[in-house]
């Protein structure tokens, strides 16, 4: 979980576009984010498993 002042400072808007720093809604990460869910791995990979997620399925073989 990220400190609560780092994920305030990037919600600030960035004086430079190429400053943006997407964030993981869930749990602050910065690392791994997709952007298409707007959430990092970690939490993806968990949402996914427990089916929460509309349209993902873990596959398994």
């Amino acid at each position: 979980m990220a400190k609560k002042s780092v994920i305030a400072r990037s919600r600030k808007k960035p004086k430079y576009s190429s400053r943006k720093v997407r964030r993981c809604w869930r749990c602050g990460r910065t690392r791994a984010y997709m952007r298409d869910f707007g959430l990092c791995r970690i939490c993806f990979r968990e949402l996914a498993t427990q089916g929460k997620i509309p349209g993902v399925k873990k596959s398994s073989w």
